[in-house]
C-alpha cells in the first residue's frame, strides 16, 4: 500500500462564520493542494472536512498518516470513533462529518498525529494560510 501524510487545517471566522480548510496530501516527494469552506461552519467541521476531502481524493487503498492541530480530529480518529460508531453516534458533534469520514476512510489504514498550531510546524502552517484565506473569501461574498 503507498504511504501517504495528509496534513490538513480548518478554520471559521468566527464560530459559527465563515470557514475553510487547507489540505496537503503528499506522496513520494509529490504534493497535491486542496481547499474548499463554507459561508457558515465551525472550525471543528472544517478541521474535519479538510481530512474527509483529502482521504477522498485518493484512488486506492493506502496508509495514511493524518497530521493536524486538532485535537477534536487526531482524538476521534485514534481514540472516539470506535464507541462513537457503536452508539451510532448519539450525542456527537457533525455527526454527518464523521459518517462522510467512515465512509471515505473505510478502504484506507489511517492514523492521526497532533501537531501543536501556530508553532512553526511548516505543513501545518501551509494549511492555516489556506484555510484562512478560503474563510476569508467566503467572507467577502457575504
Amino acid at each position: 500500500m503507498k504511504q501517504i501524510t495528509l496534513f490538513s487545517d480548518g478554520s471559521a471566522l468566527g464560530n459559527p462564520g465563515p470557514g475553510g480548510y487547507g489540505t496537503i496530501l503528499r506522496y513520494n516527494g509529490k504534493e497535491r493542494v486542496l481547499s474548499g469552506g463554507e459561508a457558515h461552519t465551525t472550525n471543528n467541521r472544517m478541521e474535519l472536512l479538510g481530512v474527509i476531502e483529502g482521504l477522498r481524493a485518493l484512488k486506492e487503498p493506502c496508509e495514511v498518516e493524518v497530521i493536524s492541530d486538532s485535537s477534536y480530529v487526531v482524538k476521534g480518529i485514534n481514540e472516539w470513533l470506535v464507541n462513537w460508531i457503536k452508539r451510532d453516534f448519539k450525542k456527537v458533534k457533525n455527526p454527518d462529518l464523521w459518517h462522510e469520514y467512515v465512509k471515505v476512510s473505510e478502504q484506507h489504514s489511517v492514523v492521526g498525529t497532533w501537531v501543536e498550531g501556530h508553532a512553526g510546524h511548516e505543513e501545518n502552517e501551509r494549511c492555516d494560510d489556506i484555510a484562512r484565506s478560503k474563510a476569508e473569501e467566503f467572507k467577502a461574498a457575504l
